[in-house]
């Protein structure tokens, strides 16, 4: 299987921190917002998000995760039944802006998936969405407020984030999907 390296750690490090430099410049305290990481990767970057955000504020932002597989529009097609997993909202999401983190952004049905999930928690007063990487092909009119990379792909190419915390690495990966 063939790859090419898109992103090495520290060129991640650089991404998120500017990433963290551009939800302060909108939301100086950060008073109103909550963090909420799409399961698995997008958790794992929240998670790095809040720490980069927290040591420059000295307090820390509410941090969550979300599982959408129970929302996904896709589940009946999937081999097996899909694995349902735990969200974890630390509190109301009433009136707050939610900065929901995930790694890849293609379709828009994941972030559709977790909007529909997040809004069983209440009503936010905005959701914001951040991602590591933008790799294009919308099909549902849905847009990215804070981009670490856009990447142009072809819908038979592949980008695989890998996270130390999961993966024993930091790195993305581009790969063709066919190789995968």
């Amino acid at each position: 299987m063939s790859s090419t390296l898109l992103l090495e750690k520290n060129e991640m490090a650089r991404i998120l921190d500017r990433l963290a430099s551009q939800v302060l410049e909108r939301h100086a305290r950060c008073e109103n917002v909550m963090l909420v990481g799409i399961q698995r990767r997008g958790a794992d970057l929240a998670r790095r998000l809040g720490a980069l955000i927290e040591a420059r504020l000295g307090a820390p932002v509410p941090l969550g995760t979300l599982d959408i597989n129970l929302y996904r529009d896709d589940w009946t097609s999937l081999e097996g039944k899909p694995h349902i997993g735990q969200s974890n909202i630390p509190g109301s999401v009433d009136e707050r802006v939610i900065l929901l983190v995930d790694d890849v952004f293609f379709s828009g049905r994941t972030i559709r998936a977790a909007l529909e999930a997040l809004l069983d928690y209440g009503r936010p007063r905005a959701v914001e969405l951040l991602v590591l990487i933008d790799r294009g092909h919308r099909e549902l009119p849905i847009h990215a407020d804070y981009v670490g990379r856009a990447v142009n792909t072809s819908r038979h190419e592949h980008v695989d984030v890998l996270l130390e915390e999961r993966d024993g690495e930091d790195a993305v990966r581009l790969g063709d999907s066919q190789s995968i």
